[in-house]
């Protein structure tokens, strides 16, 4: 489907508009900065104005985040982020992509590059000069959250490992995030699902293009995605396999964003591949709820704080990762009612918008501060960057705390020193 296709598909939900402005109590960017007047006014009303082939009729539309909560509240189901997705990438083609946007959009570029000189890149990134540097040339903010480098990629310790047969199977999506920065992440979803009974096929895999897409650089999004799809399929062998991520922005990507923002419905591997991919915690707890998640859990004496990610909430499945830690002994949970930490991908990254995603982020740091929670569990990467660059508080996948659980690996304080490493707030 064209982009025109596309856009007409999310038109069709404009007169559903009642100009509530449910959207605009519930914008995180709107409420914390006047440089984004809002969801409604961004996208329903501002659609309106919209030719194709002229100047955009309003530059604001590229402040918004791409959360997505808009679309998730709204009651009359108006496709309001996909209508601003659309907006953005016209002007993104009317007025240029700038090189930063370009860079920091492609994960797998930064990751192979970081990767065996990590130590170098490393350096570079806490090195208070060269951010100053890179702020000036490539508008990338001084203070953002970039995790460092693992300095070994996830693909090749899942290359060393065999996973034992078993009747049930799944291929892994693993992500960029669990690539190049946190693959000890990756290792602990593989023992998990295999503690569970399954064989877990790890098939060479590429971005998902989500960064991509909410920039605004939907052709490149395209041939990422489908690309990444192919490599999914082929493993598809039966009725009964299916896909797995621990990045719940990248298994959304998957399921829906990409077929419904890039204009992908017809594509036969992307279809295939949304209707068999499930996030992490949501197999998990689908097991549960059909009695056949291993409940061998040891105590895990700690408290921690819990944070739904916008992008969580976009795959409609309530909170599954509260309702697995509550079944760990000793385990105290504390949910953050905060709706998001401001990070949005790349969006944080930005020196035009560092200061916005911080201000939008500030609830739920206080809440976190507040909450006395030793480490904060969260099922997407960028927002647990974001996370601990703003509390300073440690955050991880709550992968972590059922693996730990299990007893498939170490002790808490073993645990905590996977954690990727943060540049901390001034």
């Amino acid at each position: 489907m064209s982009d025109l296709a596309e856009l007409a598909v999310l038109r069709g939900t404009l007169d559903h508009c009642v100009k509530c402005t449910i959207c605009e109590t519930a914008c995180p960017v709107s409420n914390a900065s006047p440089l984004f007047p809002g969801p409604k006014y961004a996208g329903p009303q501002s659609e309106r104005y919209r030719v194709l082939g002229d100047p955009s009729v309003d530059l604001s539309v590229d402040y918004c985040s791409g959360c997505g909560i808009c679309s998730q509240v709204c009651p009359q189901g108006v496709k309001i982020a996909e209508i601003n997705a659309q907006a953005r990438n016209r002007l993104k083609q009317q007025h240029g992509v700038p090189v930063r946007d370009r860079i920091v959009t492609r994960p797998t570029w930064l990751g192979r590059a970081g990767t065996p000189t990590a130590a170098l890149a490393n350096w570079s990134l806490s090195s208070r000069p060269l951010r100053i540097v890179a702020e000036k040339l490539l508008h990338v903010h001084r203070d953002a959250p970039v995790p460092k480098f693992a300095g070994r990629r996830f693909s090749q310790w899942a290359k060393r490992h065999t996973s034992p047969p078993a009747p049930r199977k799944v291929v892994y999506f693993h992500g960029c995030g669990t690539e190049y920065y946190e693959p000890w992440e990756g290792e602990k979803v593989v023992a998990v699902l295999e503690h569970n009974g399954f064989e877990v096929t790890v098939p060479k895999q590429d971005c998902c293009g989500l960064p991509l897409q909410s920039s605004g650089l939907f052709d490149d999004a395209r041939r990422v995605v489908k690309r990444l799809a192919r490599s999914l399929v082929c493993h598809l062998t039966d009725e009964d396999t299916i896909i797995v991520g621990n990045a719940t922005s990248c298994t959304l990507m998957l399921k829906r964003e990409a077929r419904e923002v890039l204009g992908l419905e017809a594509d036969a591997d992307l279809s295939l591949v949304a209707e068999r991919t499930y996030d992490i915690c949501e197999l998990l707890l689908e097991l549960h709820q059909r009695g056949e998640l291993a409940t061998d859990f040891q105590p895990v004496p700690e408290t921690i704080a819990y944070h739904a990610p916008c992008q969580q909430q976009g795959h409609w499945i309530g909170t599954p990762a509260l309702e697995l830690l509550a079944l760990i002994p000793q385990l105290q949970t504390r949910e953050m009612d905060a709706r998001c930490c401001g990070i949005a991908g790349t969006y944080g990254l930005k020196a035009e918008k560092y200061e916005i995603a911080m201000a939008v982020g500030h609830d739920l740091f206080q809440q976190v501060a507040g909450s006395g929670a030793e480490a904060v569990a969260c099922d997407s990467e960028t927002c647990r960057w974001q996370i601990t660059h703003g509390t300073q508080v440690p955050s991880v996948h709550p992968i972590d705390y059922l693996y730990r659980a299990y007893g498939l690996g170490q002790a808490a304080a073993g645990a905590q020193g996977d954690l990727p490493q943060i540049r901390a707030r001034p």
